[in-house]
């Protein structure tokens, strides 16, 4: 089922579809390639995006619009309970029963989509944030399925403190239901990440540098609502499953990782997650992970002041990867 795209550029094809996932529900996704009449070869590969939490997919066209530019084909479906997968405002952010696993599988459906529909192309994984750490368990489920993974605003293994999260999460989903918007798990989770840029402008001020971006965020009906704390119990425990060390030595060895990140990012813990992560994946025996830090950067490095360094540095570490 295709539908007309929002804000289809001059020299971009965009168009859209729906596809069911693993329950039966309805995925939205955006694909983005050159136009015929502009593409001078044949695509050099494909980029399947994970979009973060409390935003859209739609977030993305900046970055597919670079990468078409040089040759590669995007996919980035809206995942459940966000974007237009999200039949209306009340659906925002409510995920049903294991939602990030639902979530993860879908991913993989559309991969094998992406696949049918451009047999012999590699697929690479895009995530940020939420959809960093969906990747990070895409990883070790599907993996084999990717020529490559590129994670963005991730983290590594999360302190003590996450089990007790699980456990308030929990606690209000058997008290007042998985569909209660938790402002207590808000401010437990990220609460904190606004801190460290007083004096603030806007709640959002960690996820960027350039404050027009993050206006974009503040005010897109689409973005920055409330999660339940059913979203709060499935992320917490996505987040414990990850670096289970039993799962993580699942991923195949030689899948190239590129993680990057700003060194004031909060989800990265300024750096300190990347370091950890990038350490697990070496000793895990990944034989091909590299990683950036940009100075004084925040969450969102692709709308950050340098995002074209950024996404110069994503599409040359997607062409080191093709296959000769």
């Amino acid at each position: 089922m295709n539908e007309k795209a929002e804000g289809e550029g001059s020299d971009l094809h965009t168009d859209t579809f729906r596809f069911a996932d693993t329950e039966g529900r309805d995925i939205f996704v955006y694909r983005w390639e050159p136009d015929e009449s502009e593409m001078r070869s044949e695509p050099k590969g494909i980029v399947q995006i994970a979009h973060g939490m409390a935003e859209t997919a739609a977030r993305y066209e900046r970055l597919a619009h670079k990468l078409t530019e040089e040759g590669y084909i995007v996919y980035a479906n809206d995942h459940r309970g966000h974007g237009r997968t999200a039949s209306n405002p009340h659906e925002l952010m409510v995920v049903g029963e294991n939602g990030f696993e639902r979530m993860t599988e879908a991913m993989s459906l559309l991969t094998d989509r992406i696949a049918a529909d451009h047999p012999g192309l590699p697929v690479f994984l895009f995530g940020h944030s939420m959809g960093s750490f969906l990747a990070q368990q895409y990883m070790y489920r599907y993996g084999s399925k990717l020529r490559g993974v590129i994670l963005s605003g991730t983290s590594g293994k999360q302190g003590p403190l996450l089990g007790l999260g699980i456990k308030i999460a929990e606690s209000l989903c058997a008290r007042k239901g998985a569909e209660h918007r938790s402002e207590l798990l808000m401010g437990l989770s990220l609460g904190s990440y606004n801190r460290v840029f007083r004096p603030n402008r806007t709640a959002f001020d960690w996820l960027s540098r350039d404050e027009a971006e993050v206006d974009k965020f503040v005010q897109d009906p689409l973005c920055g609502a409330l999660p339940t704390a059913g979203f709060f119990r499935d992320m917490f425990h996505c987040l414990n499953d990850i670096h289970q060390w039993t799962h993580m030595d699942r991923i195949p060895k030689e899948l190239p990782v590129y993680i990057f990140s700003g060194d004031r990012d909060p989800v990265g813990r300024q750096g300190k997650g990347i370091k950890q992560l990038v350490k697990m994946y070496k000793k895990l025996g990944l034989c091909d992970v590299t990683w950036t830090l940009y100075p004084d950067g925040r969450h969102e490095m692709l709308n950050e002041i340098n995002r074209d360094e950024v996404m110069r540095h994503v599409v040359e570490w997607l062409d080191r990867k093709l296959p000769q």
